[in-house]
C-alpha cells in the first residue's frame, strides 16, 4: 500500500500537469480545418494515428528527451520559439486563404497520401503535444530521477500512464468534433474555424514569445 499512494498520486499530478499543456477540447477544435473533407472512417484511423504519434512523443520525452536535447545542443527556448514560428506560419496560411477551409468542408475526401503527410507534422507535433507538452514531460521526468533504478522505473510507469490517458482523451476529442461543430450550423461552423485560425495563430504567438523570454534570460 505504501507503493501505491505515490504511484497514483503522480498519475494523477502527470495528467493534471500535461491537461492544460495539450489541451485536447481546445486543439480539437485547432485541429479540425485541418482534417477536413474525411468521412467519419477516415476520421478515425487519422485520429488514432494523432494519438500514436502523440503517444510516441511523450514517452520518447520521459525517457531520452533531455538526452536527445543535449546530443544536439537544443535548448527548451529554443524548441519553443521554432515551433511557435511554425504554428504562426500556419495560422497565418489559414487566416489569409481565400475561403479555404470553407472549401475544404465541401470536400468527400481528401487524398490519402495528403493527410498522412500531416498527421505527424504540424498537427500532433507542434500543434498537440508541442514544446510545452516536452517541457512538462521533461520536468516531471527529471523530479522522478532517483538512485533506486525500481523506484525511478514505478515513476516512469506512472507518468506513462497519465500520457496514456491524456492522448486517449485527444482521440475522443478530435473524433467528436465534427457532430459538435455540425450542431452549430453553416454560419457557426464559419466563425468556429476562423476562430480557430485566429487561436492558431495565437498559440504560436505565445508559445514563440515564451521561447524569446527564456533565451533573453540566458
Amino acid at each position: 500500500m505504501q507503493l501505491d499512494f505515490p504511484f497514483l498520486q503522480l498519475v494523477f499530478v502527470g495528467f493534471l500537469a500535461l491537461f492544460p499543456a495539450v489541451n485536447p477540447v481546445g486543439s480539437a477544435f485547432i485541429v479540425d480545418p485541418l482534417l477536413t473533407g474525411l468521412d467519419h472512417a477516415q476520421r478515425r484511423a487519422a485520429t488514432k494515428r494523432i494519438a500514436f504519434y502523440c503517444l510516441v512523443i511523450c514517452t520518447v520525452s520521459i525517457i531520452a528527451g533531455s538526452y536527445i536535447l543535449k546530443l544536439f545542443g537544443i535548448s527548451i527556448p529554443i524548441v519553443q520559439l521554432c515551433g511557435g514560428i511554425m504554428i504562426c506560419r500556419m495560422g497565418w496560411q489559414l487566416l489569409t486563404s481565400e475561403d479555404g477551409i470553407q472549401k475544404g468542408n465541401k470536400e468527400t475526401a481528401r487524398p490519402s497520401g495528403e493527410i498522412e503527410n500531416i498527421l505527424f507534422y504540424p498537427i500532433a507535433f507542434p500543434m498537440t503535444t508541442g514544446a510545452g507538452t516536452i517541457s512538462v514531460l521533461l520536468t516531471l521526468s527529471a523530479h522522478g530521477e532517483d538512485t533506486d533504478m525500481s523506484k525511478h522505473l514505478v515513476k516512469l510507469g506512472a507518468l506513462f500512464i497519465a500520457i496514456v490517458l491524456i492522448c486517449i482523451l485527444i482521440y475522443i476529442c478530435y473524433v467528436n468534433t465534427p457532430r459538435l461543430i455540425r450542431k452549430l450550423g453553416p454560419r457557426g461552423e464559419q466563425i468556429v474555424n476562423k476562430l480557430s485560425a485566429f487561436l492558431v495563430f495565437c498559440i504560436g504567438m505565445q508559445i514563440a514569445s515564451a521561447g524569446i523570454r527564456a533565451l533573453l534570460k540566458l
